[in-house]
């Protein structure tokens, strides 16, 4: 299947599938006689899966230890389970630091209404105060 199948029915460009090709995401495909890349079936499953856990929060890096594993006859899914945990662990504390952000914004936010701009000495009494 050559390079325009694969991407119109994996939803991703020819670009994309060159990269990962590149990242070692993607086995280099065989080549027809006349040179155009010839991807199996499987390929597009590969690609669903690395978009799928993508998606998911992991990196390439992390996707390509999880193909690296699944390539070496070994199941994945002990490996996944970690990556997984550790990202959520990520989410969560990144979700923490917003909401407090979002918590001292909106204070600031409201200084906004009762500062006036022309009493603004220092760098900004709006922040400072």
């Amino acid at each position: 299947m050559r390079i325009g199948a694969v991407a119109e029915r994996t939803g991703v460009s020819t670009k994309t599938l060159r990269f990962y090709e590149d990242a070692g995401l993607l086995p280099a495909p065989g080549r027809t006689s006349a040179g155009y890349r010839d991807y199996s079936p499987e390929a597009l499953d590969r690609v669903s899966f690395i978009r799928t856990a993508q998606a998911a929060g992991l990196t390439l890096a992390q996707v390509r230890q999880v193909l690296d594993i699944r390539d070496g006859g070994a199941p994945p899914c002990e490996h996944v389970a970690t990556l997984v945990s550790a990202r959520l662990a990520e989410v969560e504390a990144r979700i923490a630091e917003l909401t407090q952000m979002r918590t001292r914004l909106r204070e600031l936010d409201r200084r906004t209404r009762e500062v006036d701009p022309a009493d603004c000495r220092s760098y900004c009494s709006i922040v400072e105060s």
